[in-house]
């Protein structure tokens, strides 16, 4: 690992001179809310003006706003781990327990989008992301079926993957399978790149854990390549999302990696426990919103969540 060369701010390291434009010197890391249990899927809702994110072995959905401070969205998530929202602003969820992807739609009942792939339950659906296209793509590890804590031990009936659901036809591709353990996942800004975390196997001797890239068909309905992208170090990338210049922002041990759109690793963003997985949100679309263990915080930035058209 290369020394860092300065801090932009307090809460940072720069590696490479493209990340101090990222970073506003007197902007500090804060803590909005601790005391949950182990946090992930941060999704923005811009038109409420406030955050949800996933409180996993609580079984529930958070809900955070600047005014209101947190409060419990959903009592009873089976077990919710990622979240997005659909072009049409509904909340897509992965479930642990239950297996699914789940949609609130807009008068407030919820519908299974889908919970079995050739006639068998999927494993534990965990991150999820909706192309401009209006396609929904998750990744299908067994992470959440391998112990009491984020849902109750089940049995695998199909190996993990990397699946692409048509939410029109209901037809549900099944991307990659070649996966240790698929986690985040997200678009490069002109949707032609796909990112995926190989977060590995637990328990394994040498698990693979880096992220790899996809090359995404022109008509989005197949993928290729799938080398390493960038190797998070310490420990692997877990969630991650893109910025308007095409940089990753990904969850990690330490805090927060910013990869390039070339690999190299930028800059951090240093957070005092685990980060799970993060978001843009807020005003411009510019403050980062990270899951970090049994806290939540905020930085604002200097640079732009993509918003898919």
């Amino acid at each position: 690992m290369a020394t860092p060369v300065h801090a932009p701010s307090p809460c940072t390291e720069s590696y490479d001179s493209r990340f101090d434009g990222l970073i506003l010197f007197n902007a500090e890391l804060e803590l909005l809310a601790d005391g949950f249990r182990w946090l992930e899927g941060p999704v923005w809702f811009g038109d409420h003006q406030c955050l949800l994110f996933s409180d996993i072995p609580n079984n529930r959905t958070m809900r955070w706003s600047e005014r209101h401070g947190v409060t419990v969205f959903r009592e009873s998530s089976d077990y919710g781990n990622g979240q997005t929202r659909d072009r049409q602003g509904r909340l897509i969820t992965c479930h642990h327990r239950s297996r699914c992807l789940t949609r609130v739609e807009h008068d407030g009942t919820t519908s299974t989008l889908v919970s079995h792939a050739d006639g068998k339950r999927l494993n534990s659906p965990n991150d999820v992301v909706v192309k401009s296209d209006g396609s929904i793509w998750f990744s299908d590890p067994l992470y959440g079926l391998m112990n009491d804590y984020e849902g109750g031990r089940q049995l695998s009936e199909q190996p993990v993957a990397l699946y692409r659901l048509d939410p029109a036809s209901g037809e549900l591709r099944r991307m990659a399978s070649d996966f240790d353990g698929p986690n985040g996942l997200a678009f490069s800004p002109d949707e032609s790149k796909l990112y995926v975390a190989e977060s590995g196997s637990p328990g394994a001797a040498d698990p693979r854990q880096y992220i790899r890239v996809f090359d995404v068909s022109e008509d989005g309905l197949t993928i290729s390549g799938g080398e390493m992208f960038h190797k998070i170090t310490p420990g692997w990338a877990d969630g991650f999302r893109v910025d308007e210049h095409g940089n990753l922002w990904c969850g990690a041990a330490d805090g927060v990696h910013c990869v390039g759109p070339d690999g190299t690793l930028l800059g951090k963003v240093l957070v005092p426990k685990r980060v799970s997985n993060l978001c843009f949100g807020d005003r411009f679309h510019s403050r980062l919103f990270l899951c970090a263990s049994t806290s939540l915080y905020a930085l604002f930035t200097n640079t732009r969540g993509v918003q898919r058209p």
